[in-house]
């Protein structure tokens, strides 16, 4: 399906009925990542309708010539979520550019957002990122991205590697996404209150996950979140990367389905 996010058609798949929770996946994916790790997170939870985006620049999000930076595709993204919900309090999950976003998006829509979850997310000023390293597996088994991204690396990630990150390579639009990336910061227009690059305080339920091993975007700058969101659960992970919601699906389910509970209260 496509709703229009203002000026650019978003591609996007939703299943279920009820509130709407609108999920945002990271850099170099599309869609199918976030619905094969979520999907089973919201399973048995009634009355949600699950929303899966395809960022501009990847899946089948076109990301036009006006699409200059990270703030256009914030616009983008909220005129988005503005129309799939028609107006009703949404639910709001990202994992790592998509946390980013989803950051920005609760403070600007504070009153629309009823609850805001954060997967390995992307935070300005990423420090402390460990080296990678394997803590499970050979580290022979899959191509490079696969060993750079997970650190479980068995013949189970491999297959949810290659049926659910892998394919969205031929459809991401490089040259768009290294225009946005000049300008990846937030702008303080689009960040109120804080220098370029960082977001608003969000006050409504929230849960930071990051994974101790994620040399991706690291943990620490997730921590340095819970200031910025005075109702959020935090949670660091062992064992589990920047592919948390692959390497550690049952305990992010429980994160989630705790969360699910404060926000409807």
């Amino acid at each position: 399906m496509e709703i229009s996010g203002g000026r650019v058609p978003v591609h996007y798949v939703a299943h279920g009925t009820g509130r709407p929770v609108v999920v945002l996946h990271g850099a170099g994916v599309d869609h199918r990542e976030t619905e094969a790790c979520f999907e089973p997170v919201f399973e048995g939870a009634a009355g949600l309708r699950r929303i899966y985006p395809d960022l501009p620049g990847m899946g089948r999000t076109a990301a036009p010539d006006t699409l200059r930076g990270a703030d256009d595709v914030l616009d983008t993204l909220l005129a988005f979520a503005d129309e799939v919900t028609n107006g009703v309090p949404f639910l709001l999950v990202g994992h790592s550019a998509g946390a980013y976003y989803a950051q920005a998006m609760a403070a600007r829509r504070a009153a629309q957002v009823a609850g805001l979850a954060l997967v390995c997310p992307l935070v300005p000023g990423v420090r402390d990122v460990p080296e990678h390293r394997a803590v499970v597996g050979s580290g022979e088994l899959g191509d490079d991205v696969f060993r750079s991204y997970f650190v479980i690396q068995t013949p189970e990630m491999l297959d949810r590697y290659e049926r659910y990150v892998a394919p969205a390579a031929a459809l991401v639009d490089e040259a768009a996404l290294e225009r946005i990336g000049e300008r990846w910061a937030l702008t303080p227009d689009h960040a109120p209150d804080h220098a370029p690059g960082h977001v608003s305080a969000y006050a409504g339920p929230t849960v930071v996950v990051a994974g101790r091993l994620d040399s991706t975007v690291g943990y620490a700058a997730a921590v340095g979140l819970l200031d910025q969101h005075p109702h959020a659960t935090l949670a660091v992970v062992d064992d589990a990367g920047h592919a948390l919601p692959h390497e550690q699906p049952d305990l992010l389910r429980a994160l989630l389905a705790e969360w699910l509970v404060r926000a409807e209260r």
